[in-house]
């Protein structure tokens, strides 16, 4: 597995610095660029402004935008020639939990009414677990049963459970952290869930809308084959303008997933829905098509549990959405020292999963996102320098229209794209350089990853981020992968 995890490493960035060194070739051999003396023009007669018409050649531009599209639509058209596939299976060995495997057996059947057991994984979450708990006594579906998993609790979670009238089930000799805890639960829940029960997972710090079950229910309800439900999430308030980068950053996704009518990237840790034939699958699975250990739901070794059990899903045929109407308050990283091992959890966990399920047609999408990043990376610290460079070399503003206006069709995609997220969300977005900066600490912390993952490192990140924030002296709380 070490081994493999290396190998990612070096192939994705082996293949991002060869794409950019092949459009830097390209650009090179293809234009001789030359500077010219740049013109002058009056603004309101009393602002004289230098400007250069300079722009890539017409033939340039339209070879890129082509490029992109082609790039675009192979991935489309691959991503959903394999859901397709996926859905039409009749090979119970390799996609047990395909769609018409899955109708077939339940056609006609009508098991009663749906009922959602909750299950929320904790280790010391005192303080975030009473309004988690709260956010679930106002749902207008009611839950069945909410069951704490209190794992190597220290704190006063045990007590807070039960003093709110939930269940608890204490972890026992659990050293796997909250993998190995839902498995520990898991293992006695699932023999005796049926047909019409749902699994929900969600973590100690989240809060749903109050339709968030409802929502979930109506789908499996309308949709007997649906084999998993994800929250959309969204940030609380406050930590200032780490906080603001952090909300625009999931508003972002959450449009993302409305725009692909919510078809899921993956299911997040904050809260998601699961039917219990898919879970015991999985279980059934592992170590025979799917990584991990025979028997268990969640796969311990893999850091990003809730990524991969995404993975693992896909890979098995099962069917799953995001709905718009299913979306959650989650807590935000306080500082920068906590945000960045939370996103090289997140990013080194997503690389390794890949890692261990390789190129299959469920997993392309996911190595094209992250050759993306990779380029991405490249591209963004290139663009900066460039522009550090030039600030530090010219004598006096000069104005390139062309430039000028893919700056602006930039600015307003940023600005569209947090519209939701209020005014401030806007404000932010307008400005465009702290978000390019907070997007390359993004980049930096991608490039930490696939040097950890290449070079053998060992990941250790604790048992949860509430564990973190103590020792940072901030209150307890924050979740895991999203």
């Amino acid at each position: 597995m070490r081994r493999l995890n290396r190998g990612t490493g070096l192939l994705i960035v082996g293949i991002a610095v060869g794409a950019a060194a092949l459009l830097w070739s390209a650009l090179a051999l293809g234009h001789t660029w030359t500077a010219s003396e740049p013109m002058e023009t009056s603004l309101f007669g009393v602002w004289t402004v230098p400007y250069d018409t300079q722009a890539p050649e017409l033939s340039l531009l339209m070879a890129a935008i082509a490029l992109v599209l082609v790039i675009v639509a192979a991935v489309a058209r691959i991503d959903r020639r394999a859901t397709n596939r996926s859905r039409r299976s009749s090979d119970r060995s390799v996609t047990p939990l395909a769609p018409k495997i899955v109708m077939a057996a339940t056609r006609g059947v009508f098991s009663g009414p749906v009922t959602v057991t909750v299950l929320i994984p904790a280790h010391n979450e005192e303080a975030p677990l009473p309004l988690t708990l709260a956010s679930l006594a106002t749902q207008s579906h009611r839950p069945a049963r909410v069951i704490v998993v209190a794992d190597n609790c220290s704190d006063d979670t045990v007590e807070i459970a039960r003093a709110a009238g939930v269940e608890v089930f204490e972890t026992v000799g659990n050293t796997e952290k909250k993998a190995g805890g839902l498995n520990q639960m898991l293992v006695e829940l699932l023999p005796g869930q049926g047909p019409n029960d749902i699994v929900m997972v969600m973590d100690a710090d989240t809060r749903l809308d109050a339709g968030f079950l409802e929502a979930g229910v109506a789908r499996f309800e309308n949709d007997r084959a649906l084999m998993a439900v994800g929250g959309l999430f969204q940030g609380e308030e406050g930590h200032g303008l780490l906080g603001q980068f952090q909300r625009n950053e999931y508003t972002r996704y959450a449009r993302q997933i409305r725009r692909r009518r919510g078809r899921v990237f993956v299911l997040t840790g904050t809260a998601s829905m699961f039917h219990p034939l898919a879970l015991r699958t999985i279980g059934e699975n592992r170590g025979r098509t799917i990584p991990g250990r025979r028997g268990d739901v969640y796969d311990t070794a893999a850091l990003t549990e809730d990524n991969e059990l995404t993975i693992a899903l896909k890979s098995l045929g099962g069917l799953m959405i995001s709905p718009a109407e299913c979306t959650v308050v989650t807590e935000l990283m306080p500082d920068l020292r906590l945000l960045w091992r939370q996103r090289l959890r997140w990013q080194r966990g997503a690389l390794e999963n890949i890692g261990a399920y390789g190129v299959t047609p469920q997993t392309f999408r996911y190595w094209v996102q992250q050759l993306g990043i990779g380029y991405s990376a490249i591209a963004l610290s290139s663009f900066l320098l460039l522009v550090l460079v030039t600030l530090l070399s010219i004598d006096r503003w000069i104005c390139f229209p062309f430039w000028m206006g893919v700056g602006l069709i930039f600015m307003a995609e940023r600005v569209i794209t947090v519209w939701r997220g209020g005014w401030r969300a806007r404000l932010l977005a307008l400005t465009i350089i702290p978000e390019l900066l907070f997007d390359l600490l993004l980049n930096i912390v991608y490039l930490e990853g696939v040097l950890d993952i290449t070079l053998g490192r060992r990941a250790d990140w604790g048992n949860s981020t509430s564990a973190n924030l103590k020792l940072a002296g901030n209150h307890s709380g924050g979740g895991l992968e999203r």
